[in-house]
């Protein structure tokens, strides 16, 4: 029969499915490495307004004066 040409057939069966299962793994791999490239700038592009929010807090606890909280609001709109 065709299929029993002294084994090797298998064989490439079986390396044709490694391969296959190789190129799936790789294009899952980058799908994934994508969105988590696109997710993570996207997050710190929100974070951008984190300082100022630090800075109120601080200034609501007393830990900076008015003076100092409004030199920081002047730097970090810069």
């Amino acid at each position: 029969m065709w299929w029993m040409h002294d084994g090797t057939f298998g064989w490439w069966m079986v390396a044709g499915w490694i391969w296959m299962l190789l190129f799936w793994g790789a294009i899952v791999g980058l799908v994934i490495w994508g969105v988590n490239k696109f997710t993570s700038a996207s997050r710190s592009s929100e974070d951008r307004g984190a300082p100022l929010e630090i800075a109120k807090m601080r200034y609501a606890r007393g830990e900076i004066t008015k003076e100092e909280f409004e030199q920081l609001k002047k730097d970090l709109a810069a």
